[in-house]
């Protein structure tokens, strides 16, 4: 997926009350923005980071800015809102670019299941030779020396979505958990033990029951700026070994 419109470049000068971040644009102007992320954005959030927005014109719109992407480090880019991946993911696989997630019919987003009342992500269905994928996206951003892990808050949401999946699998669907992975700068996936330890032990857990776990790459940079593509292009190893 593109961004439709080029995107703003801008200063970070803080971030506050989670969906608020105050920017400095290239101009001298001060503005507000949303902070489309609900998460910690542990390594994502750096004082006077480069910062790239998006516009809005809607008038009912508060706020005319979203944040989208920042500069990390530099050269390291990361996108920090999260109603990005589930739309990236839906796009690589009706596109056919995962492989094994490819060739159904039907791709339906935010379907009720489960005993936990959730809502999966992606319910992939119609294939007459396969079980239907029930597809849980999530958002890797947290990077500590090329490798990213997840979740960058302890996530009771995201332990609640992995038994989900879990039972699913023992009904015999597929069950998916697919990483999106929004920074530049990572090169294996892992789960964040030493900020959830709970999480980590029900992942491995649920891989040993029948999870498929995935990790996908967004194309974040070209040439050592932000590139407006947020594409899935290519596989990402996902390291469940215990440290």
């Amino acid at each position: 997926m593109d961004f439709q419109t080029a995107l703003i470049e801008g200063r970070l000068l803080k971030r506050y009350k989670r969906f608020l971040a105050d920017v400095q644009l290239l101009d001298g102007e001060q503005i507000t923005a949303h902070c489309p992320n609900t998460g910690s954005m542990l390594g994502c959030q750096p004082t006077e980071a480069r910062v790239w927005l998006s516009h809005h014109d809607d008038p009912k719109r508060k706020l005319k800015y979203t944040w989208e992407l920042v500069e990390t480090s530099p050269g390291m880019f990361a996108c920090i809102n999260t109603q990005r991946p589930n739309q990236q993911a839906r796009e690589a696989i009706v596109a056919g670019r995962i492989p094994s997630l490819a060739g159904y019919p039907q791709v339906r987003g935010e379907v009720r299941y489960g005993a936990e009342s959730s809502r999966i992500d992606l319910h992939l269905a119609g294939d007459a030779t396969r079980p239907d994928a029930w597809v849980e996206v999530k958002n890797v951003t947290l990077c500590e020396d090329g490798v990213g892990y997840f979740p960058d808050a302890v996530s009771l949401r995201g332990q609640k979505h992995l038994r989900e999946l879990m039972a699913q699998a023992e009904a015999g669907e597929r069950a998916v958990l697919l990483f999106c992975v929004n920074h530049t700068g990572i090169d294996k996936v892992r789960p964040a033990d030493h900020i959830d330890p709970a999480y980590g032990a029900l992942l491995r857990e649920a891989a040993a029951n029948g999870v498929e776990v995935m990790a996908w790459r967004a194309e974040l940079a070209a040439e050592g700026e932000p590139s407006l593509s947020l594409a899935l292009t290519a596989p990402v190893p996902v390291d469940l070994s215990v440290a």
